[in-house]
């Protein structure tokens, strides 16, 4: 299952994942999007989102592995890393106005940092 990640350029952006080749993707504390994480599974696809700055899905990522923290076994490690900048990134408002994100999770608990995304969002984001 493909996965939208939100990430804020300023502090973590998808150029210091292209550095540095593979991350933790952590600090993540809500409930729903920790259970969302716990889900993933290698090899899983993934878009960065740029929220706050910017505000567009730059670029792909993909599930290196996933565990659970020993000394907290409900919060997964989920481990990524780049796959390919987006050509076209996808800025918010057109993300909002494309049809195949209509009562998207996105747009109804928009504060989640870890969305599920279907195959035909996924491939909509990443197109061209």
């Amino acid at each position: 299952m493909p996965y939208l990640l939100k990430s804020e350029p300023d502090k973590y952006s998808y150029d210091d994942l292209l550095r540095d080749g593979e991350t933790t993707w952590d600090g993540i504390a809500n409930n729903q999007a920790l259970l969302t994480l716990r889900n993933m599974k290698k090899g899983d696809k993934l878009v960065i989102y740029h929220s706050n700055v910017g505000k567009e899905a730059v670029g792909t990522a993909k599930v290196v592995s996933v565990t659970a923290d020993p000394e907290n076994p409900k919060i997964p490690i989920v481990r990524i890393a780049p796959v390919k900048r987006l050509k076209n990134p996808k800025p918010l408002a057109a993300i909002r106005e494309a049809g195949v994100f209509q009562g998207s999770i996105l747009f109804r608990q928009f504060r989640l940092s870890v969305v599920p995304l279907t195959q035909e969002q996924y491939d909509w984001l990443t197109a061209g």
